[in-house]
């Protein structure tokens, strides 16, 4: 009887239906362990990148230096390095332009910096709309082969004149591996999306921070020619 009800056997004996849920659900949770590991390498570069910019920012080097750098790390840089380049980049374009008011050079550093934040954001937040999708389909998705299978299980006792446990078990065994599978398949993903949807936020709250402090920098600096230290 166990080797009866083993979960492979149950998987083999179920019907078409249930059993194309089945290979749904597992290619839908190799998918999502493969995203999970690469988010979880991802931000963990993401948060290397900018620890690393943000120590040699405040470590008293200038800003053109540091401009120069990111200028010519721009395929390797993070985030928060790519956002001080586009601050840096349009206050050097507007300097160039012979515009000195004050509040222009920094509002357009500030948009440039915005737009290159959202751009970073984007990009930081991509696979996590799959995890929540994975997260909140696969049950169901497992409930529907779950709720196929019981069909077919009874469906196929109506020729029987005695039904007893015995009968029902096994189709019924069979139809509850779906949601098993479906669970298996869904749990890893919520767990995987709460954590990095609380390392995003982070990642945000670090870059808007940087955003607030680098202004301010550009503020002080506007009386100077050029924004050569801080």
């Amino acid at each position: 009887m166990n080797q009866e009800l083993s979960i492979l056997h149950l998987a083999l004996n179920a019907s078409w239906v249930v059993q194309l849920v089945m290979l749904l659900l597992l290619a839908v949770s190799v998918a999502s362990w493969a995203a999970i590991f690469r988010k979880l390498f991802a931000l963990k570069r993401v948060k290397s990148l900018n620890d690393d910019f943000e120590r040699e920012f405040w470590s008293g080097t200038s800003l053109n230096d540091l401009f120069s750098a990111a200028a010519q790390n721009a395929k390797l840089a993070g985030p928060m390095e790519r956002i001080f380049a586009s601050g840096m980049r349009e206050y050097q374009k507007l300097r160039e332009r012979r515009i000195a008011d004050a509040g222009t050079l920094l509002d357009g550093a500030r948009r440039a910096m915005r737009a290159s934040y959202q751009r970073e954001l984007d990009a930081v937040e991509s696979n996590l709309s799959f995890l929540a999708s994975v997260g909140s389909v696969s049950p169901y998705v497992g409930l529907f082969g779950t709720v196929w299978g019981i069909m077919h299980a009874f469906t196929g006792l109506t020729a029987l004149t005695q039904v007893t446990l015995a009968t029902v078990a096994p189709g019924i065994a069979e139809a509850l591996v779906a949601t098993a599978i479906g669970l298996f398949a869904a749990i890893p993903a919520v767990v995987a999306y709460n954590r990095f949807a609380r390392d995003i936020d982070r990642v945000a709250i670090k870059l808007e921070t940087f955003i607030e402090e680098f202004s301010n920098i550009l503020q002080r600096n506007l009386g100077a020619h050029s924004p050569s230290g801080h």
